[in-house]
């Protein structure tokens, strides 16, 4: 695996599902700041339509419709339509994900924690969810809420750093100083 993070505000993303698993990864990439969100689902659950809102789209795309999207989601779909949708996403070039079957997946989406524009990330390579998701609460205890006002801070100071004309190393030194002098990870 190759860890990227994808800025969805430059992707047209789809999602194909019905349940609440599909309406937890709809708030996942709600949060991550997903603007072009398709929801393509033939039975919404309530929490779906409410995490959809006005993206949700009732009914199946067409699978040439897949062709506008850079990255597709299938969620807890049957067998035959994973297979079609993911072809077709496959065949317009999109990225997929079909959540809990590696066999179809080009990417992993690893378990977050969030603290503003802080992300910290746990993946095992979809072979222990389990061990992925203690780790991400073991994170959420680490790193509380405070954790996105220091990134502000710290980031405040590389802008300025950086107008300063300093180089990488000397941004980079300038960071451990200020992360040690604030003791945020002593």
């Amino acid at each position: 695996m190759i860890p990227i993070m994808l800025d969805p505000q430059r992707l047209a993303i789809a999602l194909i599902g019905d349940n609440e698993a599909a309406a937890r990864r709809v708030g996942q990439l709600v949060e991550g700041g997903a603007e072009t969100l398709t929801v393509y689902s033939e039975a919404p659950t309530d929490a779906l339509r409410q995490a959809a809102g006005h993206r949700l789209r009732t009914g199946l795309p067409a699978p040439e419709a897949l062709g506008r999207y850079n990255v597709v989601y299938i969620v807890d779909q049957p067998q035959d339509r994973t297979r079609r949708f993911h072809a077709a996403a496959k065949r317009a070039g999109a990225l997929v994900n079909v959540e809990d079957d590696l066999r179809y997946c080009d990417f992993h989406s690893p378990a977050l924690v969030r603290r503003g524009d802080l992300v910290l990330t746990v993946s095992t390579g979809g072979k222990s969810p389990g061990l992925a998701a203690r780790l991400r609460r073991h994170l959420e205890s680490a790193f509380g809420p405070e954790w996105a006002g220091r990134l502000d801070d710290l980031g405040a100071k590389r802008r300025g750093w950086r107008a300063d004309g300093l180089a990488l190393p000397e941004l980079a030194a300038k960071t451990d100083a200020a992360i040690d002098r604030e003791g945020w990870l002593s």
